[in-house]
C-alpha cells in the first residue's frame, strides 16, 4: 500500500490561479503521453507516486490522450484506486475535450452535445465524481461560444466539474470566453496555452496580457517544445527521439543546423545557473510569476526528479534573459 511522504509540500512553491481560491503547483504532471497500454503500469504507477511525494499535486489529461485515446484516463484511474484514494482531496485533477475522440458528427469540437458526454466518458474512465477542471480543449468555428461555454457551465452546475477552463483559445476568443461564463456565473479559472522558449506566442499575441488583465490563471504546455529543450538534442537527432520517428509533433526537418546550434548556446546558459537545459527551459516559463503552472511529462520517476529541481532557481538576471533572446531570435 502506496503512503505518501510526509514532507511532501515542504519545497513544492504553490501558486493562486488568477484570482480564484485554487492553487496550483509551480510544476504539474501531464499524462498526455506515456499512459497507455505501451508502458508498464508499474511504471506509469511510480511516476505518478513519485510527483505526488514531490509536491506535484496537480495531474493533467484530456480525452483523447494515451495512445489510444482514452488510455491515459483509465491508466490514472487505476492509480488513483490502487494509490491515490486517501488523497484525492489533495488532488486537482484536469481533463478537455474538443479534438477528435469518436466517429461521426458528435465526437469533437464545441458542442453542448460532444462536450457533456465526453466530461461523462472521463469521469467512468478515471471512476471519478467530477474533476477539478474540465476545459474546452480548441476553439470551434461553427459552434456559437455561447455553447461551449453553456456547456462548461453546466458541467459546474451538474457537481461533474468545480472550475472550468479553455486551451488554444486566441486572446480575443478567452475575452469573450471570459465574458459569456461571468454572466452565466462561473467563472474563467485558466487558459492552457502552448509556451516555451521557443514557442513565444503568448508573450506577441498579447494572450498572457490578456490573462493578466481578466485575472485568470495559465499553465503552459510543452514548455520543453517537444523535447527540443530537453538537451536531447544537442548533438543531432538521437535514434530513439521522438523527432526521428517523424511524430506527427516533432519531425527531423525541424531539427536543423542553426537550431542545434541555439541548443548548444541556451545549453552552455543553463550550465552557468547550476541547471540543465531542460530545467533552465522550466524556468524561464515560470520566471516573473505571470504562468500559474508549466506542464511537464515524464517516462520514469527521475525524469520527476529531474524537472522538479528546476525550482531550484527561479530567478533570473536582466542580462541572462537578455543573452537568452539573442539567442532564440538570432
Amino acid at each position: 500500500m502506496y503512503t505518501a511522504h510526509p514532507d511532501r509540500y515542504a519545497d513544492m512553491p504553490y501558486r493562486r490561479t488568477g484570482r480564484s481560491g485554487l492553487k496550483l503547483p509551480a510544476l504539474s504532471l501531464g499524462l498526455w503521453h506515456n499512459f497507455g497500454p505501451d508502458r508498464p503500469v508499474e511504471t506509469q504507477r511510480a511516476i505518478l507516486r513519485r510527483a505526488f511525494d514531490l509536491g506535484v499535486t496537480h495531474f493533467d489529461l484530456a480525452n483523447n490522450y494515451g495512445p489510444p485515446p482514452g488510455s491515459a484516463e483509465s491508466a490514472l484511474g487505476e492509480a488513483l484506486k490502487a494509490d491515490f484514494a486517501p488523497y484525492r482531496d489533495e488532488l486537482v485533477i484536469s481533463t478537455k475535450a474538443g479534438y477528435l475522440m469518436w466517429p461521426g458528427p458528435y465526437g469533437e469540437w464545441g458542442s453542448r452535445k460532444y462536450l457533456l458526454s465526453s466530461l461523462d466518458q472521463s469521469l467512468t474512465r478515471m471512476g471519478l465524481d467530477y474533476v477539478d477542471v474540465f476545459y474546452s480543449h480548441r476553439p470551434d468555428p461553427e459552434t456559437p461560444l455561447e455553447e461551449t461555454m453553456g456547456a462548461l457551465h453546466a458541467a459546474v452546475r451538474q457537481g461533474k466539474a468545480l472550475y472550468v477552463g479553455v486551451s488554444n483559445y486566441s486572446p480575443e476568443q478567452t475575452r469573450e470566453a471570459a465574458r459569456i461564463l461571468a454572466e452565466l456565473g462561473t467563472p474563467l479559472l485558466i487558459h492552457q496555452p502552448r509556451y516555451s522558449m521557443l514557442d513565444r506566442r503568448p508573450e506577441t499575441s498579447g494572450l498572457l496580457d490578456t490573462l493578466d488583465e481578466l485575472q485568470v490563471g495559465s499553465i503552459a504546455y510543452s514548455p520543453l517544445e517537444q523535447g527540443l529543450l530537453t538537451g536531447r538534442y544537442l548533438d543531432g537527432i538521437p535514434e530513439d527521439s521522438r523527432a526521428a520517428s517523424d511524430s506527427p509533433f516533432l519531425n527531423s526537418d525541424a531539427v536543423t543546423e542553426e537550431l542545434v546550434g541555439k541548443l548548444r548556446d541556451l545549453d552552455e546558459i543553463a550550465k552557468s545557473r547550476g541547471q540543465s537545459l531542460a530545467q533552465m527551459a522550466l524556468a524561464w516559463v515560470l520566471r516573473e510569476g505571470r504562468v500559474t503552472s508549466a506542464l511537464v511529462g515524464a517516462s520514469s520517476p527521475r525524469q520527476v526528479e529531474d524537472s522538479v529541481s528546476a525550482i531550484g532557481n527561479l530567478d533570473f538576471g536582466s542580462d541572462e534573459l537578455t543573452r537568452i533572446d539573442k539567442i532564440v531570435t538570432r
